[in-house]
């Protein structure tokens, strides 16, 4: 959703995802580098997963477990680890991640795709 990131007081400079390739039923971590022109006390973020483009999971967490708070003016990370179950199919998936305010204003959205190779724990990214 790069197009309506100008939209949005926080601006997503990256995504990582560690490790790559993606172990299944181990712990990855997504972390997406920020900056935001406006302090956040606090929020939470919404997560929806898709699977060849159709929605099959989503997910709220609150922000300061995903970040130190308050975020300050300035860059930050937000990092949210998962495990992958081991009977997690091959395929392209992708994220979907809102950020919200405290007061439920929408901050940031952005969606990447990753994907789950075919062999016992392997991943390709950027299907």
């Amino acid at each position: 959703m790069s197009d309506r990131n100008a939209e949005y007081n926080v601006k997503v400079k990256g995504v990582e995802i560690s490790p790559e390739p993606i172990a299944r039923g181990q712990p990855t971590t997504f972390s997406i580098a920020a900056t935001t022109g406006q302090a956040l006390s606090g929020g939470k973020l919404v997560i929806d997963v898709s699977y060849f483009g159709w929605h099959i999971h989503s997910e709220t967490h609150d922000l300061c477990e995903e970040t130190s708070c308050p975020v300050s003016v300035g860059d930050f990370v937000i990092a949210h680890s998962q495990v992958l179950p081991i009977f997690t199919p091959p395929g392209s998936y992708s994220l979907k991640v809102r950020l919200y305010d405290g007061n439920q204003h929408e901050k940031t959205c952005i969606t990447f795709g990753f994907g789950i190779g075919f062999g016992s724990d392997s991943s390709v990214a950027d299907m």
